[in-house]
């Protein structure tokens, strides 16, 4: 269909750009999976909750009126900045692991994060909606303007694919940051011991490995809609 970028009905661009990055992607899900299992079975000695410690953790930053409450799921952990509520899965909310207390003090990094106007996520907050649209619209958009001879489409198309890339790279510092935060208290309030301390670090290690894969596969798409796009106009 576009040339180049085809080999005997083959997609070569995807092939080439795309898998790499996907099956980095599920090999990250698989680590974070199994990280989290694996630790998940580890209590901590002081026997606090998920959800204590998340209580905790955002008391001590003044931040009394972020409400922590449960979500069904597992691993569906998240802080919502509208209601202003750090949210944790049922494998966190009530855990007594040392997995769960790291996912738990994550979340709460994330409504520091907020308290404070960390730039990062400012700037990720603020871009959310357009990317919503951008997810969806940008390839439909590009392949109709490549379809149809309509080259400027076709770069609006890849504009908006980019500011999904943008997304996820500004992504990686916020979820980063959040993780050094939590190890951070952790450690610095005794809240877990040194072993304790280096289980969680793992988990939440695994956990930032699945954003770094959500980058490259981000990258690796946008890439193949650049050769796409190129392929069609030196077709015309």
């Amino acid at each position: 269909m576009f040339g180049l970028g085809y080999f005997y009905g083959i997609d070569i661009t995807y092939i080439i750009l795309v898998m790499p990055a996907l099956i980095f992607a599920m090999y990250a899900q698989s680590k974070v999976n199994t990280t989290f299992n694996k630790y998940s079975t580890v209590g901590n000695k002081h026997g606090y909750t998920g959800a204590e410690i998340a209580r905790r953790i955002l008391d001590m930053n003044g931040l009394r009126d972020v409400i922590v409450e449960r979500v069904g799921g597992n691993l569906t952990d998240h802080y919502d900045p509208k209601k202003n509520v750090v949210r944790l899965s049922d494998s966190t909310y009530s855990s007594t692991s040392v997995a769960a207390i790291g996912v738990a003090a994550h979340e709460v990094g994330h409504a520091i994060q907020h308290a404070e106007g960390y730039t990062p996520i400012k700037i990720r907050n603020s871009i959310v909606p357009v990317v919503q649209i951008a997810s969806y619209a940008a390839w439909p958009l590009a392949i109709f303007g490549i379809l149809f001879s309509f080259s400027g489409l076709a770069s609006f198309g890849v504009i908006l694919f980019g500011l999904v890339v943008l997304f996820q790279l500004i992504t990686l510092p916020v979820e980063f940051n959040a993780s050094n935060r939590a190890i951070s208290t952790l450690g610095n309030n005794a809240i877990l011991d040194n072993e304790e301390l280096a289980a969680s670090k793992k988990v939440l290690s695994a956990a930032a490995m699945t954003y770094v894969a959500s980058a490259a596969v981000a990258i690796a798409n946008l890439l193949r809609l650049l050769s796409i796009v190129g392929m069609g106009r030196n077709r015309d």
